[in-house]
């Protein structure tokens, strides 16, 4: 009798093990992405996910990933087919992705949906329907600083250097406007009297108008280049020309050892992990999350010694204490001035519309208050020192 009371012991536990193995077992994640590991934008999801993965203990088969998934209606179909694979949750990375993927949430309700950059939930307002993104410009910023350590050093070292830079974007976003703002105004803590052009590609991902862009604002006299683009265009061509640069989404020093001085990204791993929580949980995912530095979500790379101003390690170590502490703010109305005037108001649109129209005062403490009313990016402000010499919607 004690034989089968302890085997049929061993039986339930070996039961519940299974049963409760197989829950978790059968919980999948699926992401979509709008290019594949080529792209530097891409490839840091990738990374991410992947970390993620193996912090929480899911198998290759609970991620299911799509690559190249352009922004049109194959979007809707790959999350269609993510959910008929069994995902509880579908991720996508990229701005034109957000309209399809919000199409899957209202068929899939069971589903949570979450998206990058996007700026669509908070007005949607669907219980499965979510955007993210990460105070980058505060990353930026400290890139910035990196930037402008080494304009200084080059001035230092030849009095006709001119403090003029320029900045490879993509689109004429306020995404992108916000992010080369943040890094001008990080560059101009250091070198009050830097300008700088801004040249548009119109693409998120085009080598060669990326590299096109940043050989016409080197030729136009710009002495260091930075981007909001995917490819190595800008950084090749600045290693060509032996012009020092600041990259986005991940290192490029392998490729560019003379150049890059540092990187800044979004690391994605902490929303990775806080969705996947959520989901497998049975708890809300929030409608609007924006990562810090301070959750590990703002990241740079290691400062490429080889290439940079000697201190800059020291520099971006203090002013990243500024940033986390709040004594400095990117925005800082004081730091900057828009057609001759400080900003002291200014309506952002926030709860975005066909028409783009202002909706919210977002001038807080002295400084524009960026993604806090919503996660994406608002910051559209064009302000003086810097020099758009194209536009792209």
């Amino acid at each position: 009798m004690k034989k089968f009371i302890l085997a049929l012991v061993a039986c339930l536990m070996l039961f519940c093990l299974t049963a409760c193995g197989s829950g978790d077992e059968e919980f999948k994640l699926g992401v979509i992405l709008l290019h594949d590991e080529a792209s530097t934008y891409d490839l840091n999801f990738l990374n991410a996910v992947n970390a993620a993965a193996k912090e929480l203990g899911l198998s290759e088969s609970q991620v299911i990933i799509k690559r190249n998934i352009p922004e049109s209606i194959k979007c809707k179909e790959a999350a269609d087919e993510l959910v008929d694979a069994g995902c509880k949750v579908v991720f996508a990375d990229s701005f034109g992705h957000e309209t399809y993927l919000l199409e899957a949430a209202k068929a899939h309700k069971n589903v949570q949906f979450c998206h990058a950059t996007g700026t669509m939930a908070h007005t949607e307002k669907l219980d499965n329907f979510h955007n993210a993104f990460a105070s980058i410009y505060e990353g930026r910023y400290l890139a910035g600083v990196a930037a402008g350590l080494k304009l200084q050093e080059m001035m230092a070292k030849d009095s006709t250097v001119v403090p003029k830079i320029g900045y490879v974007g993509a689109f004429t976003y306020a995404e992108v406007i916000s992010g080369y703002t943040s890094f001008y105004l990080g560059v101009k803590s250091i070198v009050p009297e830097v300008k700088m052009d801004v040249q548009f590609t119109g693409s998120w991902y085009d080598e060669t108008e990326e590299k096109n862009a940043a050989a016409a604002l080197i030729d136009n006299g710009c002495v260091l280049i930075s981007q909001h683009a995917d490819s190595m265009g800008a950084p090749s061509i600045c290693e060509e020309r032996n012009v020092p640069n600041v990259a986005y989404n991940g290192s490029t020093a392998t490729a560019c050892p003379n150049t890059f001085i540092v990187s800044s990204s979004i690391n994605w791993a902490p929303y990775f992990k806080y969705i996947v929580t959520c989901s497998k949980e049975n708890k809300p995912i929030d409608t609007d999350w924006v990562g810090t530095i301070a959750t590990g979500s703002v990241v740079l790379t290691d400062v490429n010694t080889k290439a940079a101003a000697a201190g800059t390690v020291e520099k971006l170590e203090a002013v990243k204490a500024d940033l986390v502490s709040g004594k400095v703010k990117v925005f800082d109305i004081n730091t900057f001035t828009s057609a001759g005037a400080k900003l002291t108001e200014f309506m952002a649109d926030v709860d975005t519309d066909a028409a783009y129209t202002p909706d919210t005062q977002v001038i807080k403490d002295g400084y524009f208050s960026e993604s806090t009313f919503r996660s994406a990016p608002y910051f559209n402000v064009e302000v003086d020192g810097i020099t758009m010499l194209n536009a792209k919607y």
